[in-house]
């Protein structure tokens, strides 16, 4: 399911806007400030962003650089501010789409829907079998060689999908915390430790000793089948 991240200072539209997605069939989420639209598209990890310009602690067009510095998600904005220039500021600064307010809700939903459509493809979702479990990113789902499916935070499976695409090869330190933590916590390597050490006591038979996350000193970490 698609997940719609709205950030709008408007509590009343920003509800609305989440009623219709979800009844057409959208996950939905809400920040209405700046710094709590950086902090969601880290921890939760959107397909699409519908983005207000007007905002009470960080203009839009910020926002819009800060997540654009970092991630090609797609973003829509939806604003008041109609003159051409403010329209291409933003594209220019890496929107996908502008909608001007008021606006017709179909015309929304399609626009979302064309935005993600043009998101490049990947290949399609690895499956990846280790001895002691299995990974399947289509279905988002890990299930122990038990038959137990694992419960993993959004952090949890970002971290573990972020290896699983990169099956067998190493992925940098500073990669997987710029895609986890954003961009100005890159530094922060003690947050990607305990990310770790929490998928290793839910996937490895013996945490202490790992046989498929492992550690590789200095450089980063490798998922190994």
């Amino acid at each position: 399911m698609t997940r719609v991240l709205i950030v709008d200072d408007e509590p009343a539209l920003a509800r609305a806007l989440a009623v219709v997605f979800r009844a057409n069939r959208y996950e939905a989420q809400v920040a209405t400030t700046g710094a709590a639209a950086v902090q969601a598209v880290t921890d939760w990890h959107p397909d699409v962003v519908v983005l207000d310009l007007g905002l009470p602690d960080l203009d839009g067009m910020d926002v819009l650089r800060a997540i654009r510095s970092w991630s090609s998600l797609p973003i829509v904005v939806l604003s008041a501010r109609q003159t051409s220039d403010d329209k291409v500021e933003a594209l220019d600064a890496g929107a996908d789409d502008y909608v001007t307010k008021p606006f017709g809700t179909d015309e929304l939903l399609a626009r979302i829907r064309a935005a993600v459509r043009r998101r490049p493809a990947e290949d399609d979702p690895p499956v990846v079998h280790a001895a002691a479990f299995t990974v399947d990113l289509a279905l988002r789902r890990v299930v122990l060689t038990s038959g137990e499916t694992v419960r993993l935070t959004p952090t949890e499976w970002h971290l573990l999908e972020l290896l699983t695409r990169n099956v067998g090869k190493i992925v940098g330190r500073r990669e997987l915390l710029q895609e986890l933590r954003g961009p100005n916590l890159d530094a922060e390597t003690h947050y990607l430790r305990v990310y770790m050490a929490q998928l290793r006591r839910k996937l490895e038979p013996d945490p202490a000793r790992p046989r498929h996350l492992i550690t590789e000193a200095g450089v980063g970490y490798r998922l190994q089948p």
